[in-house]
């Protein structure tokens, strides 16, 4: 959906916000917030700048300005990776703010009944040798009862679009609960706050297509991205990044356009374990 048509945007860019919990699992200070606007209601998360722990790697801008770069690179690429995604003004001060994804099972009513099994999720952990039809196998380790288990993640293009993101964005810590299915059936990415370096630090679960070709209509909107990069695009990243990550954006696409194959794991592009 465009972000202008769909009527949660203005709530979540400047409705009152209202923290309803938060959420420890997280590292760095992070809300689920009610936004309200007239009669007009969204749930979503707010990461506070005043929350976020200092990175020694990551030692320019914000968590939270990464975050919303990372979503003007998805509304550039048109595949909507990234939740609807703004920085403003929040109850502990200025902080990201980002449209809360429905997923099936969220909150089930009384009436509800429990959701059916469907199956792997699309990152998952299956017993060494089953598996299942449709998943790609991308690591053998053990489990904390030390058995055996394969990280497998699903064949899906929207998984598959999602790995071009990631190296596109040089996302490191793409990890399986990063990915969310929604209830509209689309599939989102959350949490980037470490991407958009200029160093090489990609680290994703998502390397099933390592070694294989880009396809040609991903390959269109990386050069679109890449025309915008020294435009209207780069332009919005710049107060969030600095201009030696902009230009190493830019390389990256032009990497692609050049060698449109995917990148594979190595010593500098680890799996991140534990993938959850």
């Amino acid at each position: 959906m465009n972000p202008s048509s769909d009527p949660n945007a203005e709530v979540v860019r400047s409705g009152d916000l209202t923290v309803i919990g938060r959420i420890r699992s997280a590292s760095n200070a992070t809300f689920l917030c009610e936004a309200h606007l007239g009669d007009l209601e969204a749930h979503c998360v707010y990461k506070p700048v005043a929350g976020e722990a200092p990175l020694w790697d990551f030692p320019d801008g914000t968590l939270a300005g990464r975050e919303y770069g990372a979503y003007l690179v998805s509304e550039a690429l048109g595949w909507n990776v990234v939740p609807l995604t703004v920085v403003r003004e929040g109850p502990a001060g200025p902080g990201m703010v980002q449209l809360w994804v429905d997923q099936p099972g969220d909150a089930l009513s009384e009436d509800d009944e429990e959701p059916a099994d469907t199956g792997p999720d699309l990152v998952d952990l299956v017993p060494t040798g089953k598996v299942p039809p449709g998943y790609l196998p991308i690591l053998q380790a053990y489990d904390y009862q030390g058995d055996e288990v394969t990280l497998v993640h699903a064949d899906d293009d929207r998984l598959r679009a999602m790995a071009v993101f990631d190296v596109l964005i040089n996302n490191a810590d793409r990890k399986g609960g990063h990915i969310l299915a929604g209830v509209d059936g689309r599939v989102y990415g959350v949490d980037h706050g470490v991407s958009l370096h200029s160093e090489d630090k990609l680290r994703t679960v998502l390397w099933g297509w390592a070694g294989k070709p880009v396809d040609d209509e991903a390959l269109a909107r990386v050069e679109a991205l890449r025309d915008r990069l020294y435009g209207d695009l780069g332009e919005a990243l710049a107060p969030h990044v600095t201009d030696v990550e902009i230009d190493a954006l830019h390389a990256r696409a032009v990497a692609l356009l050049r060698d449109p194959v995917m990148p594979g794991p190595d010593r500098h592009r680890p799996i991140p374990w534990p993938a959850f």
